[in-house]
C-alpha cells in the first residue's frame, strides 16, 4: 500500500503558475506572487502515523508552522522593528558565547 500525502507549503500555492524555482530550493518570487512546491510524504508499510511525523517534520524544516504562528496575528511595524532587532541581538549574543566556548 503506497499513497502520497500533499500539502501545500503555503497558503499562497493556489497563484497562477510562474517560472519553476532555482535548484534546491522550494520556493519562488515572482512579482507579488510566490510559487511553492509542495511537501510530500509516501506512506508506506510503516504507516500513517510515521507518515504523519515526517510530514510535520518536513514543514518545520521549511518553516511554514513558523510562518504561520507569525501571520496568526498583525504586528505593528513599529513592534515588528522592536523584535527585529531584539532577535538581532539575541543571535549576537549567542554567536559570541560560542566564540568565547571554542578558544
Amino acid at each position: 500500500m503506497s499513497t502520497t500525502t500533499t500539502t501545500p507549503s503555503s497558503p499562497a500555492a493556489a497563484t497562477p503558475a510562474a517560472p519553476a524555482p532555482a535548484p534546491g530550493s522550494s520556493t519562488s518570487v515572482t512579482g507579488d506572487a510566490i510559487q511553492c512546491k509542495p511537501v510530500e510524504v509516501i506512506v508506506g508499510d510503516k504507516g500513517v502515523e510515521r507518515a504523519i511525523k515526517h510530514l510535520k517534520r518536513k514543514m518545520a524544516a521549511e518553516g511554514v508552522l513558523r510562518e504561520l504562528k507569525r501571520r496568526r496575528h498583525y504586528m505593528k511595524p513599529s513592534v515588528k522593528r522592536r523584535k527585529k532587532e531584539s532577535e538581532a541581538a539575541r543571535r549576537r549574543r549567542k554567536r559570541e558565547k560560542q566564540q568565547l566556548m571554542v578558544k
